[in-house]
């Protein structure tokens, strides 16, 4: 295992931006992680950049602490019980693959999450969730290192604190009544329950439509669904392959419903979802575009034209996007939609 210094991180990170590690690191085991923490403990007391995909990732310049990158392999059934299949995946595997994965051995119940950019180690960061699923409703246990003591332990789906888009590993420790993991423990593995008794997901609207076309007569199949979020995807979000993105890059904010109603006495056209504990979810993209963002740029960086939720970048060689910009898009978008709602949006990826 070697430490390298001034490493490129373009290729590392899915929005594309140019900037460096001071200090990168490759670990691809457990065993190297360990060895790390015993020869350079200090590195790792100083909340080192921990690097899956890097696709929920804003770099607004060079990394000056260490950056790990996590390529730790290997996928497996594990466990059995009555009423599910316990999978196993490496932390550096890529999630589609392992979503497409599950399927083809016969077990289902990942494939609304199917093309979610990203490693299957930071999908219980994020608690990663789409048309319908979160990873939480999936999640079964998962194993990480304490980078500060080299001690392994593993965590229920009760100690990973999972919330919307959020977790104990995106809270930094000390915070007050937070168990707070950011920085200082790097996921190994992580372990699914599937269910043996699968229904499909349909309550998202796109989903639930393409049911209905095939009628009650041809049960949906887990295949099916799989293969409808990918279209749904494609069609509306960019690949970070061909234009460059982190993704959803604002959270859709939840609301009262006495705000809600206020909101759509103004705007009657407001896209809504009703919440099993009574609050109302506003659709982020819609009010982005609301505002009249849709498209627009700020140097080099862009609101894609498909999807207002999606932030782009439009750079080239001789004028690259800068981390800097996008970060002044994402600024100005939170200005117009406070002004407009009186709602703050907050930001998905992690800003470096």
């Amino acid at each position: 295992m070697v430490v390298e210094k001034h490493v490129p991180l373009q290729a590392y990170n899915s929005f594309g931006i140019q900037a460096s590690a001071l200090q990168w690191v490759r670990v691809r085991s457990v065993d190297d992680v360990l060895t790390l923490q015993r020869e350079h403990p200090g590195w790792l007391r100083s909340a080192p950049l921990v690097l899956g995909g890097g696709s929920n990732l804003v770099l607004t310049g060079d990394v000056q602490q260490l950056v790990i990158k996590v390529d730790i392999a290997g996928r497996a059934l594990v466990a059995e019980t009555p009423t599910h299949w316990v999978v196993q995946a490496g932390a550096g595997e890529n999630w589609h693959d392992l979503v497409a994965w599950t399927l083809a051995q016969g077990w289902a119940g990942l494939e609304n999450l199917a093309l979610i950019p990203g490693t299957a180690g930071a999908s219980p960061v994020q608690n990663i969730g789409a048309y319908g699923v979160e990873l939480q409703d999936r999640f079964h246990s998962l194993d990480a290192v304490d980078l500060h003591t080299g001690r392994v332990f593993s965590l229920d789906a009760a100690q990973c604190g999972f919330g919307y888009r959020d977790s104990v590993f995106k809270h930094a420790p000390g915070q007050a009544g937070v168990l707070g993991l950011a920085g200082r423990a790097l996921i190994t593995q992580v372990r699914f329950a599937l269910p043996k008794r699968w229904v499909p997901e349909l309550g998202y609207l796109e989903l639930a439509r393409r049911a209905e076309l095939l009628g009650p007569q041809h049960p949906v199949t887990a295949r099916q669904v799989f293969d409808w979020v990918c279209d749904i995807r494609r069609a509306k979000l960019p690949d970070p392959a061909v234009l460059g993105n982190a993704g959803s890059f604002f959270k859709n904010p939840t609301v009262t419903p006495e705000q809600c109603a206020d909101i759509i006495g103004r705007d009657p056209k407001v896209v809504h979802y009703p919440l099993a504990d009574g609050r109302i979810k506003l659709a982020a993209g819609w009010l982005i575009d609301a505002c009249g963002w849709k498209g627009k740029t700020i140097g080099q960086a862009g609101v894609y034209d498909k999807q207002a939720l999606v932030l782009v970048n439009r750079g080239t060689a001789d004028q690259p996007c800068t981390g800097g910009q996008v970060m002044t898009l994402a600024k100005a978008i939170q200005t117009s939609v406070y002004e407009r709602f009186g709602l703050l949006l907050e930001i998905e990826p992690v800003v470096v």
